[in-house]
């Protein structure tokens, strides 16, 4: 679904990835490691087309994408939900919920995707008429994940998803992210709480200081952390 190959990348022409490369296929959940200031949220940027790489390809469904504008990609079919909850406050719950559904491929089913995503995130259904800034930091990650699975993307990226929530709340929303890919759907997340994330991914990429210093299967990245 996603093919990375030697992607440099960063800010006002200072370099933060250095010939990067990443492949996330479909069914399955990528984990992305590293400490603060690594570059793994450059790379997200850089993929969902918010940073113009400096060189470097990145294919999507087949698809040339570097360079493209981040709704072009969007409407192709990758959505990036960044942290930081970046939902509209000023809307209702529902007004959000039904922007994130304006790109999607088969209307038909997104009354039964909204119903999902209320099943999961059941608050969400009872702060549907309130201001989605009205919502606690962690009710508004869950409305932004909310509103870019109703998109139906066939690319989820999620830059730290357990952002302002309760550690209670976080094996469900991987277990949704596992579902969701699954289904067929790409799933690359950055995470900081590795432990949760780890028993829901397929693959781990770590990231140092803007090189990937290893890439593998879950089960081999969680075998080398407990030797």
């Amino acid at each position: 679904m996603l093919e990375v190959t030697n992607l440099n990348s960063g800010y006002g022409g200072v370099p933060i990835l250095r010939d990067v490369s990443l492949s996330a296929r479909t069914g399955e959940i990528t984990l992305i490691v590293g400490e603060n200031g690594a570059g793994k949220s450059t790379l997200l940027r850089s993929i969902a087309g918010f940073l113009k790489p400096q060189s470097g390809s990145v294919r999507f469904d087949g698809v040339e994408i570097a360079g493209q504008k981040p709704e072009n990609i969007a409407t192709r079919g990758a959505r990036l939900v960044l942290d930081g909850h970046r939902i509209f406050p000023g809307i209702s719950v529902w007004d959000n919920i039904r922007l994130g559904a304006t790109i999607r491929r088969n209307r038909a089913t997104f009354e039964a995707s909204v119903e999902e995503a209320f099943s999961i995130f059941p608050i969400l259904k009872e702060r549907l008429r309130h201001p989605a800034g009205s919502l606690s930091g962690g009710q508004q990650q869950m409305l932004a994940l909310a509103q870019a699975f109703v998109g139906e993307p066939k690319l989820l990226m999620c830059d730290e998803p357990s952002l302002g929530l309760a550690q209670n709340l976080m094996p469900p929303i991987f277990q949704a992210l596992q579902t969701w890919a699954a289904r067929g759907m790409a799933v690359i997340v950055v995470e900081q709480y590795v432990d949760v994330v780890l028993p829901f991914a397929s693959r781990v990429l770590v990231i140092e200081r803007g090189h990937v210093k290893l890439s593998c299967a879950a089960k081999d990245f969680k075998a080398s952390r407990s030797a």
